[in-house]
């Protein structure tokens, strides 16, 4: 069969064709996040969705359009999902993939209605509306989808558009102007970008011979200076040296044994080989990864439990020894799991990081606030269990969430915030804002998500150091660990499926930015900018008539 005889369905059937060209150009437009990182194809992608919107005729063209784009774009940007299920026996692993199609499915509504109100917000009388105008309305109309996003049905802020914006480990690429536009501000700036070989073509469509050609500068420039930004280490980023040591840990644990209690000796021993002191007498920060600790740490649960799952059955054996591979001076960071008690049994489970220090005490404990559905809970447990729906996450009990971000003072250790995997991703809401840290440390378990996953979370992490102007360390049980600096720098990091430590000293944080101080009103304002520009130059169009 030729090419030529593929494409016959398409010309006979064009909204076939559009169809097919938005779903195309959204996973074109995915292709710009990590692993791959081609954010020139992002661009091109989110120019063409403007082109199809512009030519819409109608709401329903228009909100197909976008919903389509939005199919292909979180079908292929969000595919490390069906990996997840290969490390569970609850469901089959073929679920995955439809998992993968049914979530985008949904996810998809919200780049359909950013296409859908800013078509009628340009088009009041149903006119063609001036094509820059329609570009600011889109991109203030996809700040307020992609925050929406980010909170609606508890959320899933995964891969902000403006991501692709952010360069790779040592540059931040056009992602340094977050401090003052928050990450669905970025996405916006994106969209502006995307934007401007149209606007430029329509500009110059009027000149005629040579002349036409010089519209096009500006679009050359713009692409120039963005892909110097985007390619060269960052001029910009001081790298200054903070005062706090630290150790960081990655074990490489594979995911299929981290909750098995036959290895859960074996995991805490590659843990303590990685994190013995090169330095006895050596005051420092330990970071253990999410899950990476099989041990109950806390007293009072019921004895079978201890028996089962934790070292000399004895809580505080637990804890000595973990004094003793941590060294006298120095404070341990790990991830842990705590039980809710009712009567003495438990009800529940919380997602915990534990402090201890060198004498097996327990300075302080933070419970993930913001669970995985489907990972952490069942969410709907009363229709989805009986149709063969299950958690990742092995056990019976149902993870609680916490009260939310809360900052712990360690001393001379610093004031550390906390930020259980998952909950790294939501701009906004990573710090106490009335007792800001200097750092935050990120634990997490990124063996689920197979080689798209890892990167992607850790440029996320970047975007939230770069926000609010705090380096972050993460430490992972397969990788990407890494030390990130308040400019979203990557100092150092350990790569997928290597164990190995870092040591060093935790970067110094930044003063509060504009981000830290206001939130995500900035991106909410930054829309309300650009709608009133697109309006302002319809307005401007109906009175020239």
């Amino acid at each position: 069969m030729s090419f030529s005889q593929i494409l016959k369905p398409l010309k006979r059937y064009p909204r076939l064709a559009g169809a097919v060209s938005a779903l195309c150009s959204g996973g074109l437009a995915a292709c710009g996040f990590q692993p791959l990182s081609l954010w020139p194809l992002t661009l091109l992608a989110v120019a063409w969705l403007l082109e199809l919107i512009m030519r819409a005729r109608t709401r329903r063209a228009v909100f197909l359009t976008g919903w389509w784009f939005g199919v292909g774009h979180f079908t292929l940007g969000n595919n490390w999902i069906a990996t997840a299920f290969t490390y569970q026996a609850n469901m089959p692993a073929w679920m995955g993939g439809i998992a993968v199609v049914l979530l985008s499915l949904y996810l998809a509504l919200f780049p359909a209605l950013a296409a859908l109100a800013a078509w009628l917000l340009t088009r009041p009388d149903r006119a063609r509306a001036p094509f820059p105008a329609l570009v600011f309305a889109f991109a203030a109309a996809w700040i307020v989808t992609e925050w929406m996003r980010a909170w609606l049905f508890t959320g899933f802020a995964w891969n902000p558009l403006g991501i692709a914006l952010l360069g790779q480990f040592q540059t931040r690429g056009l992602a340094l102007v977050t401090p003052w536009t928050g990450t669905y501000g970025l996405s916006g700036v994106l969209v502006l970008l995307a934007g401007l070989p149209g606007i430029f073509a329509r500009i110059g469509s009027g000149t005629q011979g040579a002349k036409r050609w010089l519209w096009a500068l500006p679009v050359l420039a713009a692409a120039a200076a963005l892909g110097t930004l985007m390619t060269l280490p960052d001029p910009w980023a001081p790298r200054a040296q903070g005062a706090i040591h630290f150790t960081l840990v990655q074990p490489n644990l594979p995911q299929e044994f981290i909750d098995d209690p036959r290895w859960y000796e074996a995991n805490f021993q590659k843990l303590a080989r990685l994190s013995l002191p090169r330095d006895p007498g050596e005051k420092r920060v330990v970071f253990w990864p999410e899950s990476g600790l099989g041990d109950y740490l806390r007293d009072g649960y019921p004895p079978y439990l201890y028996r089962l799952y934790t070292y000399g059955a004895d809580p505080e054996i637990a804890r000595a020894r973990i004094g003793r591979v941590i060294g006298p001076y120095a404070l341990l960071l790990t991830g842990a799991v705590d039980l809710v008690m009712k009567d003495g049994e438990g009800i529940a489970a919380r997602n915990s990081v534990t402090a201890i220090d060198g004498r097996g005490r327990i300075l302080a404990g933070y419970s993930k606030a913001h669970l995985v559905p489907f990972g952490e809970y069942l969410p709907l447990r009363w229709l989805l269990e009986p149709l063969g729906a299950a958690r990742f996450v092995p056990g019976s009990l149902d993870f609680w969430p916490g009260p939310g971000p809360r900052t712990y003072d360690f001393g001379s250790l610093g004031k550390a915030g906390i930020l259980i995997c998952y909950e790294v991703i939501f701009s906004g809401e990573v710090t106490d804002p009335l007792n800001r840290p200097d750092y935050i440390f990120n634990p997490s378990t990124d063996g689920w998500f197979g080689r798209w996953g890892p990167p992607q979370h850790l440029a996320q992490a970047r975007l939230r150091a770069i926000e609010e102007g705090l380096p972050i360390l993460r430490s992972t049980t397969t990788g990407i660990s890494a030390v990130i600096d308040a400019d979203g720098i990557v100092r150092h990091s350990i790569p997928l499926h290597t164990a190995g430590r870092i040591d060093g000293r935790i970067p110094p944080p930044h003063a509060p930015t504009l981000f830290a101080r206001y939130g995500n009103a900035l991106p909410l304002a930054l829309a309300a900018f650009l709608c009133l520009c697109a309006v302002s130059m319809v307005a401007f169009r109906r009175l020239r008539r």
